[in-house]
C-alpha cells in the first residue's frame, strides 16, 4: 500500500506539467485546424512522425540503461556522464549531417521548397535527445519537482510562442492600423505559415537545454569505455524495440503521405492527425505514468511483495484507462469540435479505435517489466518487431483501399497482438498474477456501455449527453464499490 501511495504521489508530480502542458497543447489543435488547411496540417503531422523516429534513434535506449546501471554500478555519476557524452557525440554528428543534406532530404520527404524545416528539426531532435538523458538523471535521483518545473517552463514557452506567432502576429499583420505593426513586420512573414509551429518548438527546445545546463556541465566528465559497451549491449535491443515501437505509433502517418495520390496524401494525413489528437488524453496519462513508473519498477524489484504490487498497479491502471475511454466517447458529441472544422471532423470515427489501441499499448508497457527486470530486453525487441510487421503489412494493404481508417484498425490490431504475446511470454519468464477477472471485466463493461451509447439517438444532443454521462457515472460507481473503496479502507 505504501508503494502504491509513493507511485501515485510521484506520478502526480511528474504528471502535473505533462497533463497541464499536453492539455494546453491539445487546445492548440483547434488553433491549427481552424487556421491551416488539412494539407498544411498534414505537413505538421508527417513532420512530427519523422521526429518521433529520429528521437528514439538518437537516444538509443540510454535512458533505461541509465536507470539499470545506476542500480548496479557504484559510481552513478560515471554512468550518467558516459551516457551523456555518448548521446552528445551522436547528436552533434546527426545535426551536422542533416544540415548539410537538408535540400535532398526535404525533397525526399515531400517538404519541397522547405529545406529549412530539416535544419530546424535536426536541432530540435539533437537538443531533445541530450535533454532526455539529463531528464532521466533527474528521474533517477527522484528530483520530481525540478523535473516538473523545467517541463512546465518548456511547455509554457512552446504554447506562448505558438499563440504569439499564429494569433498575435497574424492579427497585427492583417490589422490596418496597430501600434505593434512596425515591430511585427520585422519578425513575422505570413508565407512561413505552419512553419511557425516548428520555430516555436525549436526555441522551446533550446531554452529547455539551457535550463538543464547545470545538470549537464556541473559534473565530472568521465567516459568509461568498458561501461559504455555494457550499456550499449543492454540498450541496443531497446533501441530496436523503440524504433519498432515508433513504426507502430507513427509510421501510419508517414505511409499515408507515401501510399496515397499526391492530391489526397497530405489532406488525409491532416485529417487523421487532427482526429488522433482527440484521443491524446489516453496518451497523456500513459506517458505521465511511465515517467514515474519506470524508475519505481526498478527500485521496487527487490521487495518481497513486488509482484503483488505490480499486479495491483496493472488493475488500477486499466481502471483509469477504461474511465478515460468511456469519458471521451460518452462526450464525443462536443469533444469532436477540438478536431477542427467540418472537413477535419470527417475522421472522428477513428477516435474509439485509437483510444482502445493506446490502452492496449499502455497495458503492454506495464507488462514490459518482466523483460526489463530480468535483463532479457531482446524479448522487448521481438515483441515490438512483431507489432511493426503487423503495422507495416496492414497499412500497406489497407491504406490504398480505405485510407486513414486502415491505419486506425492496423494500430489497434498491432497493440492487441503485442499485449497478448507479452502476457504469454511474461508468464513463462517472470509470472505476475494479474487480476484478469477484474481487468477483462472493466474493459468489457466500458466497451459495452460505449456500444450502447451509439444506439441512443433521441434527436437532442443535450439528452444524449445526459444519458451517456449517466452510464459513465454508473461505471464509476461499479469501480468505486468493487475496488476503490476497498483500497481507501486499506490505506486508512
Amino acid at each position: 500500500m505504501t508503494a502504491l501511495r509513493k507511485l501515485a504521489s510521484q506520478t502526480a508530480i511528474y504528471g502535473l506539467p505533462t497533463i497541464v502542458g499536453r492539455l494546453l497543447y491539445y487546445l492548440l489543435n483547434p488553433l491549427y485546424t481552424y487556421n491551416f488547411s488539412t494539407a498544411e496540417f498534414g505537413v505538421n503531422t508527417s513532420a512530427y512522425a519523422y521526429v518521433s523516429f529520429l528521437l528514439v534513434f538518437l537516444t538509443y535506449g540510454m535512458e533505461t540503461a541509465l536507470f539499470r546501471f545506476s542500480q548496479t554500478e557504484i559510481d552513478k555519476e560515471k554512468v550518467y556522464t558516459t551516457a551523456l557524452i555518448s548521446v552528445f557525440t551522436s547528436s552533434a554528428i546527426f545535426i551536422a549531417a542533416a544540415c548539410f543534406f537538408s535540400q535532398p532530404i526535404s525533397e525526399s520527404i515531400r517538404f519541397t521548397g522547405h529545406p529549412e524545416y530539416v535544419t530546424w528539426f535536426a536541432v530540435i531532435i539533437g537538443s531533445d535527445a541530450l535533454a532526455a538523458v539529463a531528464f532521466a538523471k533527474l528521474r533517477e535521483q527522484n528530483k520530481a519537482k525540478r523535473f516538473a518545473l523545467i517541463n512546465i517552463i518548456k511547455i509554457c514557452t512552446l504554447i506562448g510562442l505558438n499563440l504569439f506567432f499564429i494569433v498575435f502576429c497574424k492579427h497585427v499583420h492583417e490589422a490596418p492600423d496597430s501600434v505593434f505593426k512596425p515591430f511585427v513586420e520585422k519578425i513575422y512573414n505570413p508565407k512561413i505559415g505552419i512553419g511557425y509551429v516548428f520555430i516555436s518548438n525549436l526555441i522551446s527546445s533550446l531554452i529547455t537545454l539551457l535550463l538543464l545546463s547545470s545538470q549537464i556541465i556541473s559534473v565530472r566528465f568521465v567516459f568509461d569505455s568498458p561501461l559504455w559497451k555494457k550499456m550499449m549491449r543492454y540498450a541496443l535491443p531497446l533501441l530496436i524495440a523503440g524504433l519498432a515501437g515508433m513504426v507502430n505509433e507513427t509510421l501510419d502517418r508517414i505511409l499515408l503521405t507515401r501510399l496515397l495520390p499526391k492530391d489526397q496524401a497530405m489532406v488525409q494525413a491532416g485529417i487523421y492527425g487532427a482526429c488522433y489528437k482527440v484521443s491524446i488524453i489516453m496518451t497523456i496519462f500513459i506517458q505521465t505514468f511511465r515517467y514515474a513508473a519506470e524508475p519505481f519498477f526498478f527500485s521496487h524489484s527487490k521487495e518481497k511483495d513486488s509482484k503483488k504490487t505490480y499486479a495491483d498497479i496493472m488493475k488500477y491502471f486499466v481502471i483509469i484507462c477504461s474511465l478515460i475511454f468511456l469519458g471521451t466517447m460518452m462526450n464525443i458529441q462536443w469533444i469532436q469540435y477540438f478536431a477542427g472544422t467540418a472537413e477535419f471532423r470527417t475522421g472522428i470515427k477513428v477516435v474509439p479505435i485509437l483510444l482502445l489501441a493506446n490502452m492496449f499499448l499502455g497495458i503492454f508497457w506495464n507488462q514490459s517489466i518482466w523483460y526489463k527486470l530480468t535483463g532479457q530486453t531482446q524479448y522487448g525487441a521481438m515483441l515490438t518487431i512483431l507489432g511493426a510487421v503487423i503495422t507495416i503489412g496492414l497499412n500497406l494493404y489497407w491504406i490504398p483501399k480505405i485510407g486513414y481508417m486502415g491505419s486506425a484498425w492496423a494500430t489497434l490490431i498491432c497493440y492487441a497482438a503485442m499485449m497478448a504475446a507479452s502476457y504469454f511470454w511474461g508468464n513463462k519468464h517472470y509470472p505476475v498474477n494479474y487480476d484478469l477477472k477484474r481487468i477483462l471485466g472493466y474493459l468489457g463493461l466500458s466497451v459495452t456501455l460505449y456500444f450502447i451509447s451509439t444506439f441512443i439517438q433521441t434527436g437532442s444532443t443535450a439528452i444524449n449527453l445526459i444519458l451517456n454521462n449517466t452510464m459513465l457515472l454508473g461505471f464509476a460507481a461499479v469501480v468505486w464499490i468493487l475496488d476503490v473503496k476497498k483500497l481507501l479502507l486499506k490505506a486508512n
